[in-house]
């Protein structure tokens, strides 16, 4: 783009639109407000000196309104005080918004992120959907920083996405939809009408693709990712294909809530903008003011019964089938645990029992990932990682969150993506 051109868009951004109106909106009814309270109250909890500052807690937090604002002050400042280095392009992005979240400055990390999506470019035609998560992410937070600066890197992003074939996740879908709408919003008056033209092209295309994903209850994708699903669905320009029921999502979501399905702090983190009628859009536009600490309300549903302190035995299996990659192996144990336990605790007992099913886990904001099994250890070079199966089902929970049922076959499959 000539400098011209570019001083003419810096002139016009100024009255350009940034409107996030949710076109579609429902919202929580008072009697169930507790329910979203108590896991709000939950994800603040999990936030300690010790644990990993997680920017999607904060985000979510600030969208949501604070309910402990010492817990608000402290993720705050641990994310200000964290080293950019070892960070993706993801996590900076994520870090750049929830410091914007909490209304402090984000120093050098959005000159960095501008360079890094500068240089940035797909590994191939066809590369992996889920790689333009991260710089997804970036996009969105570029252009709530500076949209004008952002428009030239987003609008190769958008053709990358149009000559890609790979399939999206829901998730996927989900940002960069948020990311390509806050550009659309965001296109000075004047601007070509190519942009526009571009961007509502793609949004076209992925919004119809998460459309595809709603399935009768109202859930998108999965449960995990249908807090994002809605967000985008909520604001994008285009509608979608098949028609959203949000009051039928909402409902379904509570439901998930009062049965306890949302208890990791992430999970929480990615449902809660949602059930406040917020989206990452909203996140420039949030008043950070030195209001009294709210306390939450108590949930009004009853608390699970106790855990029986019967065993269960669960099957376990370890498999790594990967040519090229040493140790072959498909090994299965039983192994003998409370009831209630969660899948860590069956690691670690098959791991007691027998040294061939040693494993390390590594610490994520979606919590503890098994990064390496019997000496074969996830690589990111070669595309490979640990996937946890009940029968032939991809878990849609953590190793730590995951609660095993007597007699259930887990399999640990060495897998390429």
């Amino acid at each position: 783009m000539a400098p011209s051109a570019l001083h003419v868009l810096s002139l016009l951004w100024a009255v350009a639109g940034t409107s996030t109106h949710i076109r579609t909106s429902c919202s929580v009814p008072a009697a169930q407000q507790p329910l979203v309270n108590s896991i709000q109250g939950l994800m603040e909890n999990s936030v300690t000196s010790s644990s990993f500052p997680n920017p999607s807690v904060l985000i979510a937090m600030n969208l949501a309104g604070a309910h402990n604002r010492e817990v608000q002050k402290l993720l705050t400042h641990s994310l200000m005080d964290s080293d950019t280095n070892d960070l993706t392009t993801g996590q900076l992005a994520l870090t750049i918004m929830a410091l914007t979240s909490s209304c402090r400055d984000s120093g050098t990390r959005v000159s960095l992120l501008q360079r890094q999506m500068e240089n940035w470019a797909p590994s191939s035609p066809n590369a992996e959907a889920s790689s333009f998560y991260g710089p997804g992410l970036a996009v969105l937070a570029l252009c709530q920083q500076n949209p004008e600066a952002a428009l030239p890197i987003a609008i190769r992003f958008a053709k990358s996405l149009l000559v890609n074939s790979s399939p999206f996740n829901t998730d996927t879908g989900a940002i960069v939809s948020l990311a390509l709408t806050c550009m659309y919003n965001k296109l000075p008056v004047g601007a070509e009408e190519g942009y526009k033209a571009l961007f509502s092209q793609v949004l076209n295309s992925i919004v119809a693709d998460i459309s595809t994903r709603i399935k009768d209850n109202g859930i998108i994708g999965d449960i995990y990712s249908t807090g994002l699903a809605m967000q985008a669905l909520s604001v994008a320009p285009q509608q979608a294909a098949k028609e959203w029921d949000c009051r039928k999502t909402m409902d379904t979501i509570l439901h998930e809530i009062q049965q306890g399905t949302f208890h990791n702090p992430m999970s929480i983190a990615q449902i809660l903008p949602s059930l406040k009628g917020k989206t990452y859009l909203d996140i420039p536009h949030i008043i950070c003011s030195p209001d009294q600490e709210v306390q939450p309300t108590l949930p009004s549903h009853p608390s699970p019964a106790p855990t029986s302190a019967s065993n269960i035995t669960v099957i376990y299996t370890i498999n790594n089938q990967l040519r090229g990659v040493e140790l072959l192996f498909n090994v299965t144990i039983d192994v003998s645990v409370r009831k209630g336990s969660v899948l860590l605790v069956v690691l670690e007992e098959a791991q007691r029992k027998s040294s061939m099913f040693k494993f390390s886990t590594t610490m994520t904001s979606w919590g503890l990932i098994v990064s390496s099994i019997n000496d074969i250890a996830e690589n990111v070079n070669h595309k490979t990682y640990w996937q946890f199966l009940s029968g032939k089902t991809p878990l849609n929970e953590g190793v730590a969150d995951y609660r095993p049922f007597d007699q259930e076959h887990i399999t640990a499959n060495f897998t390429q993506y």
